[in-house]
């Protein structure tokens, strides 16, 4: 009876028992999802920033694009109309697409091929950008859909004389490229020449990482178009005019031979090259530098950010380089030391070793004014015509240079990393021999792919080349004539303008046997006043040296996390630590309320200037250590938002 009364005991006791552990295991379920998709929100929250919760529920769009790898976002128009301008059987056109499915295809980006009809009935308009391939003809009916389009936000990349024909072939005229872009036809470039030099700007989102005063090599054959910006939405990005080889009134030349640009029309973007992109050629760094310009113009044109690091410390828009070289009549450098000492500007003073042997009290003397570097004859040339160089061996070569250095070092007490070939020529010998005698920068008169200083590596080993980049006093006081000191200062006023206009470095180099003859003299404290007035920097060879050595360590990427959080990567693969690095940021958005942080906790946090509602910010960075890398990521808000 006993064992039965306790049977039932625990039949009434065990219902009520189940039913609390089902009643547990939910509660503590729930509990364990919420904390999940607490823990899954601030995860994504780290990953991408701001975002809305409503983001998380898949679109059919976001379907298809998982399953199908997504709609096209860019359209190439092959343009029918344009294509019958030409003789029948004339591939230019099919041959101009191709290349831009190729560069698009290594882009990994997808694209449609779109007709004339498209655009005219509307069917465009679902594409993110639109690609205008050399569509010289177009209808009416196309220009009225192209203008609504980039008004309502489109982008638009064209090239060459777009819409200047109608449909039926007659010539229509600039008004499309006069209304849309701002801009007015120059002239056409003439096919005298097989190619043209292209000069690009550096300093802009579409020249991002490519060197400032780069000249693209284009051919002439399409006969390329050169035009003037009238819109101040419009920004020039490059121009065609060579002030070594044309004449003309170097700034207004500049002015209007643009050859790139780009800007916006209303809500929308376009790019615009005076050139098909086929014709770009030379060698594997031309195109490898194209490469980057065109995925610099696509990146822009879809909204996607972009870093670069500024050529120059903050502050600056330029950099010069003050260079007196003593070769003639070298007692005349003490006329320029009255204009040093009122100006206080840096100077790199360029001397031989025989003149520091034969006046070291007065070689002495300058170094107190800046620094002393050292003039070396590597070699000479044959004739005065023959083109080809006549330089030393690296034995001879190697010896020449120490041997310099030390003569200049004991003259003046002070080390030399600079010196500068005598007759203005360099070859690998050259490198290595300057390398190896302990110099850390060359400057030539040989003309390069840039009007920046290059790195050169050799194995572990680097030093910097800095090329002529303006009009010395010889072609300007001797060649040209110019006795009239504001004659002048004008000629080296239109070099330092065009070198502001690209962002590189102004080099002005002078004679003591011309510039700093007593009745010249005076034209070296004009350029240094315009100099400082134009926000250059002035600084020695070995300053800005150390500062190119700095940053062209430095690698760099951005990428796009969410709708409003870019990421910022930055890695000093060098061996010395970096400061006062300077990275503007294109977030291709108006931004407001920006906030900085760093992937990892207790990475060194970077100061940056934002002005509110702008695309733009600056980040300075310091103690980027050897082999350091940071990730920063950038949040902010959208004024509209």
């Amino acid at each position: 009876m006993a064992v039965n009364n306790r049977m039932g005991a625990q039949r009434n006791i065990s219902p009520y028992r189940s039913s609390v552990n089902h009643f547990t295991i939910f509660v503590t379920g729930m509990i364990i999802l919420i904390g999940a998709i607490i823990v899954y929100l601030f995860v994504l929250r780290g990953i991408f920033g701001k975002f809305n919760p409503g983001d998380l529920i898949p679109s059919s769009s976001v379907v298809k694009s998982v399953v199908e790898g997504g709609e096209p976002t860019i359209g190439i128009l092959y343009s029918k109309y344009t294509e019958n301008m030409f003789a029948e059987g004339s591939t230019w056109l099919n041959d101009n697409i191709t290349t831009w499915k190729k560069f698009l295809d290594n882009s990994k980006l997808r694209y449609d091929i779109i007709s004339d009809a498209d655009i005219e009935l509307g069917r465009h308009i679902k594409y993110q950008m639109l690609v205008l391939p050399g569509s010289r003809s177009l209808s009416d009916k196309e220009i009225s859909q192209l203008k609504k389009y980039i008004d309502r936000g489109g982008s638009v990349f064209a090239t060459s004389g777009i819409a200047s024909y109608s449909s039926d072939g007659k010539w229509r005229g600039w008004e499309f490229i006069s209304q849309v872009f701002g801009l007015e036809f120059s002239k056409e470039i003439e096919n005298d020449d097989i190619t043209k030099i292209h000069t690009l700007r550096g300093g802009l989102p579409l020249t991002a990482n490519i060197p400032t005063g780069f000249p693209l090599k284009v051919a002439t054959w399409d006969r390329p178009m050169s035009v003037k910006v009238l819109d101040p939405r419009t920004t020039q990005v490059s121009f065609w005019y060579n002030y070594r080889l044309e004449d003309g009134l170097v700034r207004e030349e500049v002015k209007k031979s643009a050859g790139i640009v780009y800007g916006t029309y209303n809500k929308g973007r376009f790019v615009w090259m005076g050139f098909e992109i086929n014709s770009v050629i030379g060698v594997q760094e031309d195109y490898v530098y194209f490469e980057k310009l065109f995925n610099n113009c696509i990146n822009w044109l879809t909204y996607g950010p972009v870093a670069y690091i500024k050529d120059w410390p903050t502050g600056f828009r330029a950099a010069a380089m003050i260079a007196p070289t003593l070769k003639e009549d070298v007692e005349n450098v003490n006329y320029l030391l009255d204009v040093l000492r009122s100006e206080r500007a840096p100077v790199t003073f360029f001397v031989s070793p025989l003149e520091a042997e034969a006046r070291p009290n007065l070689i002495k003397s300058l170094s107190r004014y800046g620094e002393v570097a050292a003039i070396v004859d590597v070699g000479y040339l044959t004739s005065v015509n023959d083109t080809v160089n006549q330089l030393d061996d690296y034995d001879i070569q190697y010896d020449k240079l120490a041997n310099a250095r030390s003569a200049i070092e004991k003259a003046t007490g002070a080390k030399t990393f600079g010196s500068i070939p005598y007759y203005g020529l360099f070859d690998p010998n050259t490198i290595k021999a300057a390398i190896d005698a302990g110099y850390k920068y060359v400057l030539t008169d040989s003309l390069t792919d840039r009007s920046v200083p290059k790195t050169i590596i050799r194995g572990e080993n680097r030093i910097i080349t800095m090329t002529k980049t303006a009009r010395d006093d010889y072609e300007v006081i001797r060649d040209f004539g110019l006795t009239a000191p504001e004659f002048q200062f004008y000629t080296y006023q239109e070099d330092i303008d065009r070198v502001l206009f690209e962002g590189g470095m102004y080099i002005f180099k002078f004679h003591t046997d011309y510039q700093c003859q007593p009745a010249n003299v005076n034209v070296v404290r004009d350029v240094i006043r315009d100099l400082k007035k134009k926000g250059f920097w002035i600084a020695t060879g070995t300053e800005i040296q150390e500062w190119f050595a700095k940053k062209d360590y430095i690698e760099m990427r951005t990428e796009k996390r969410g709708e409003t959080r870019v990421a910022l990567i930055v890695s000093n693969p060098g061996v010395k630590t970096i400061n006062q690095l300077v990275v503007e940021v294109d977030l291709n958005d108006p931004a407001r309320n920006i906030m900085l942080n760093t992937e990892i906790i207790g990475t060194k946090p970077a100061r940056f200037e934002h002005k509110e509602g702008s695309k733009v910010l600056f980040l300075h960075i310091d103690d980027l250590k050897p082999k350091e890398s940071r990730t920063y990521y950038i949040d902010y808000d959208k004024p509209n938002a």
